[in-house]
């Protein structure tokens, strides 16, 4: 196997890895709450991230100011985002989960504009965003039932603005090794989630269903951990605009995922919806010349 296929393969891998995680939650999210899931998807990818810096002879920093700025990391990369996508999905579907998060890399853009040299805004990208926000309206107006589901809808956005901001965070902060920084990332977010998870009570720890006692572990170890450790490896083997492509598969497989393995509902409407919003991703990635706003 050529190194362009194997780059592909691991491509692939991430994106199932990724775009089936919204589905686990759903089943995860059924017997636990929010903060258990979140706290225990944190340690259990911490544990991966660690063996595998274990394994390549890495060691994790021992200074305070490397410590603060993986909690600053570990709070809007993963505690955070991990549990508003936890809380939400107790009212919002894996599907529009899904297709709510690609809005990360939109969120990126219009943030990267203010905040980083040479990422100027042009037509493309403001014509794509417009796009991809009328995208949204259609998909999730349907489905506005209550305030209970317009504020799960916001949690879900809330969570794809925090990744954005951390990756802002992570260009503009001092750069660590990239297996270092990410298992001390999960190690900083199990810090900081694990108090108000024993604080909430893990009472309901016995208690659980095989399925969703499975799904929480699959959301540590897969996603979180072994996907941490093939994302970094990709990006070195890649770059990282090829791994950017991720950010079109992403939301259609778990929009159909959780149509084929949940039996979530899907509407002509809904299909329509995906589509503008994936074109709107696709035009800003657009390239204009000498074209800025």
């Amino acid at each position: 196997m050529s190194a362009k296929q194997i780059n592909w393969l691991m491509f692939y891998m991430l994106v199932i890895m990724w775009g089936t995680s919204f589905m686990v939650t759903s089943i995860a999210v059924d017997q636990f709450s929010p903060i258990q899931i979140s706290t225990m998807r944190i340690a259990l990818g911490a544990i991966i991230l660690i063996f595998a810096a274990k394994l390549k002879g890495r060691s994790l920093p021992k200074d305070l100011r490397s410590w603060v700025y993986l909690t600053i990391f570990g709070i809007t990369g993963n505690a955070l985002p991990f549990f508003l996508i936890s809380w939400g999905q107790q009212s919002v579907s894996s599907g529009t989960t899904g297709v709510l998060m690609a809005f990360m890399p939109l969120i990126t853009m219009i943030l990267a504009h203010y905040l980083v040299e040479n990422e100027n805004l042009n037509r493309f990208k403001i014509m794509g965003c417009c796009l991809s926000f009328c995208g949204v309206a259609l998909l999730l107006g349907p489905q506005i039932e209550g305030s209970h589901s317009i504020i799960a809808q916001l949690a879900i956005f809330c969570a794809a603005s925090s990744y954005a901001a951390n990756t802002i965070l992570i260009r503009k902060l001092p750069k660590f090794d990239p297996v270092v920084g990410g298992a001390g990332m999960l190690i900083a977010a199990t810090v900081v989630s694990l108090p108000v998870a024993i604080y909430h009570g893990f009472d309901n720890i016995s208690e659980p269903s095989a399925g969703a006692l499975y799904a929480v572990i699959w959301l540590g170890l897969i996603p979180t951990g072994f996907a941490s450790i093939l994302y970094f490896s990709l990006v070195e083997r890649a770059g990282p605009s090829f791994i950017s492509n991720v950010n079109y598969l992403i939301p259609i497989l778990a929009f159909f995922s959780g149509i084929a393995v949940l039996g979530e509902e899907v509407t002509p409407l809904s299909l329509i919806s995906v589509a503008i919003i994936l074109c709107g991703i696709a035009l800003t990635r657009k390239p204009v010349k000498n074209m800025t706003v």
